[in-house]
């Protein structure tokens, strides 16, 4: 006579499957707070490539407040350091935008410097030569002035996308967005002043080239020195 021993599997595979459904709810709760992360600062903001989450203690909404003031200030101050030139004057104002860019990352740039033209147009002596009013943002200079809320967008997204440390990598971070603000200016002297594209060109373009070289360098020199004084800094 032979006996079967007849085992039941059913509250070992309930368990393994409790278990199972465990680790997957963990696994959507971890991937649902990495999207939340990703939509309140963007797709790669973190410490420790953009400069701003080194030198803030936290992401308050206080210090972007502050930082934009500062900022406004800055590229305000570089706006007052100038060559007379026309249609366009040589300034600090993208030596500026660079630093900012590089330290703030995309939006809180662009935010920045929205803010800037925003307080020009409302009649502070924040343009070049002291200069201020709406009519700006529409005179000869107004394809630049306009384009440097794209440039600090770009220079911002550069940094925050593998480009914010390195002294070749920065300087390039300053030097690309730098050289793309020709193509509204040129196009707004072009449309706006009695110029040709040649001469838009050489009145708008020509002059600067070099000037940006500099410029990108000594922003990429003064990260390096940021980035050496607080990128130690444990920020969280």
């Amino acid at each position: 006579m032979r006996f079967y021993l007849s085992v039941s599997w059913f509250p070992i595979d309930a368990k393994r499957a409790e278990t199972q459904e465990r680790a997957l709810d963990f696994h959507v709760a971890g991937a649902k707070n990495e999207w939340n992360d990703t939509l309140r600062e963007g797709p790669a903001m973190n410490r420790e490539t953009v400069l701003r989450q080194a030198i803030l203690p936290s992401d308050s909404l206080m210090g972007k407040i502050g930082l934009v003031a500062a900022g406004t200030f800055l590229v305000a101050m570089g706006a007052q350091v100038e060559v007379p030139m026309l249609p366009v004057p040589m300034s600090l104002q993208t030596l500026a935008i660079s630093v900012i860019g590089l330290t703030y990352g995309a939006r809180l740039a662009a935010i920045t410097l929205m803010v800037y033209l925003a307080q020009g147009a409302a009649g502070m002596p924040v343009f070049s030569g002291g200069d201020a009013g709406a009519a700006h943002l529409f005179g000869p200079t107004a394809g630049y002035l306009w384009g440097f809320v794209g440039m600090a967008w770009m220079t911002g997204w550069m940094a925050e996308n593998g480009f914010g440390r390195g002294g070749l990598r920065m300087f390039l971070a300053a030097f690309i967005p730098a050289t793309l603000l020709f193509v509204p200016g040129a196009a707004w002297i072009w449309a706006a002043t009695p110029l040709d594209l040649t001469g838009a060109i050489q009145a708008g373009v020509l002059p600067f080239l070099v000037g940006d070289v500099v410029k990108s360098t000594l922003a990429a020199v003064a990260l390096a020195g940021g980035w050496a004084a607080f990128g130690g800094r444990k920020t969280r």
